[in-house]
Formats: C-alpha cells, sequence, structure tokens
C-alpha cells in the first residue's frame, strides 16, 4: 500500500500528522520540549526533534509505513510530491515549522 502512495492519500496522512501534533498530550510535550531547549539550536533539536519524528511515525505506520524506515521512505515520497502539488508543500512546511528551531534563535536581542 505505501508505494502506491497518490496525492489524496499524501494529503491525508499530512493533515493526520499535524491533528496527532496538535493533540493536547503531544502538544503539551513539544510545548514542554521547546521551553527547555531555551534559545538553543542544538538543544531544541535535541529536545524536539526526537518527538516530532515519534508522531510523525505513529502516524505513518497506520498507512503501511513501519519504524524510522518507513518514515524516511514515506519522507522520499513527500519530497517528490510536493515538486508538484502546493498542498503537500505547504502540510510539509506547517509540519516542519513544529520541530525547526525560530529563526535568529542564536541572537534574540539583534534587531534586523
Amino acid at each position: 500500500m505505501a508505494h502506491n502512495m497518490n496525492l489524496e492519500t499524501a494529503r491525508k496522512i499530512l493533515i493526520d500528522i499535524l491533528k496527532a501534533i496538535a493533540l493536547p498530550e503531544n502538544s503539551k510535550k513539544l510545548s514542554e520540549a521547546k521551553s527547555l531547549s531555551g534559545k538553543e539550536t542544538i538543544k531544541f533539536f535535541q529536545q524536539v526533534f526526537p518527538i516530532v519524528m515519534e508522531i510523525q511515525m505513529n502516524v505513518v505506520s497506520n498507512y503501511g509505513f513501519s519504524g524510522r524506515e518507513g518514515l524516511i521512505q514515506f519522507e522520499q515520497l513527500i519530497r517528490e510530491l510536493e515538486t508538484s502539488d502546493p498542498e503537500i508543500a505547504r502540510l510539509r512546511e506547517q509540519i516542519r515549522t513544529t520541530y525547526l528551531p525560530p529563526m535568529n534563535s542564536t541572537s534574540p536581542d539583534v534587531l534586523i
């Protein structure tokens, strides 16, 4: 099933990931991890990234992608699809904002 993913299924999976991220228990975990990392980019990735990856693995496993390998396979398919589908690109970007640190996090007092 995983190899025959169409645009509609890809969009549904991405939406399901966003819904899972927004669940109260996951949202709380992510907020706590973000606050623990402070403004340090490396800590942000160490604290936040694994939580988002776990959430994504749980969701994509429902669609036939299992474990880390399945998540990597899913991400590769999404990267291919996002070049031709703006909705997939938009959804993927929304997910990325949950695990990418805010811009200028290393110099918060500098205004550009």
